[in-house]
């Protein structure tokens, strides 16, 4: 069963929008350049991770083509209507294998994408990090962005330092999209997971879910994070300034706060955002 790799969320303002994170809790990395022009930031987990992205003024981002799926197109295309989570990625050992999986169920007819770049360890040296992308696209709710990533070399990537957050923050456990019919998602995100569906609209995914609710538009709404204790994330929270709702086993930051995600503190794994 995969699991949640990352999530993919616009900003308009990088460095604005790791400040913020910073004051979650997060210890947020440095700045990257993608090839085709983005730029991100990146707060790491165990297995998963948030990542921060933007578009800068002069980024010369390469068109979508057939067969071919352009990340920062549609990244800079989403900014243009919203900030937000933009795109969920799930884990992949073969994305070659993906990509033929997702054009023979009818949900993606692209070519898998790999692409390299430099990274940063936390003492500020170079590392060298390469990643496969498979993506596919909802029919009923194409604004929203899908891929499977395959890390090409994990051991340069995924750092115990960078994931040590003053929140304890261990992990991504779900993600939950709106939509006016749940049901009418149920068979892309089988397709694209390769998990069945269950009642209410879920998809179970290693370590967590996605979950599809009722609403105006289809919408990515949030997602959740692992923390060991929510009592002092609450108080950090307020200490910090930023608005918390407390609910039953959960702390929730509101999209109004926190640049259109609504951001969710569990103790257990759960799809509830």
């Amino acid at each position: 069963m995969r699991h949640i790799d990352h999530v993919v969320v616009a900003v308009r303002d990088l460095d604005g929008a790791a400040d913020l994170y910073a004051r979650l809790g997060f210890q947020v990395g440095p700045r990257n350049r993608h090839p085709w022009g983005t730029e991100n930031r990146i707060i790491q987990f165990r297995h998963s991770f948030i990542e921060l992205i933007a578009v800068p003024a002069n980024a010369d981002i390469p068109p979508h083509a057939p067969g071919h799926f352009s990340f920062g197109a549609f990244v800079r295309d989403y900014l243009q209507r919203r900030a937000g989570l933009a795109m969920l990625v799930l884990s992949s050992v073969d994305a070659a294998a993906d990509a033929a999986r997702f054009a023979q169920e009818g949900i993606g007819d692209f070519s898998p994408f790999r692409f390299e770049r430099t990274g940063r360890r936390p003492d500020g040296s170079a590392t060298h990090v390469a990643f496969s992308l498979a993506f596919a696209v909802d029919s009923q709710a194409p604004d929203l962005g899908f891929f499977t990533c395959q890390q090409h070399f994990p051991e340069a990537f995924w750092n115990e330092s960078l994931q040590r957050h003053p929140n304890g923050a261990t992990a991504i456990t779900g993600v939950t999209i709106a939509a006016p019919r749940p049901q009418d998602h149920g068979g892309f995100l089988s397709a694209f997971t390769g998990s069945p569906t269950a009642e209410p609209m879920q998809v179970p995914l290693a370590g967590g879910a996605i979950t599809v609710r009722p609403g105006t538009a289809p919408a990515f709404l949030g997602f959740n994070v692992l923390v060991p204790e929510l009592g002092p994330v609450a108080r950090s929270l307020r200490a910090s300034g930023i608005a918390v709702a407390e609910q039953a086993g959960e702390i929730v930051v509101e999209p109004d706060v926190l640049h259109g995600v609504r951001l969710t503190f569990v103790c257990q794994p759960t799809s509830q955002t």
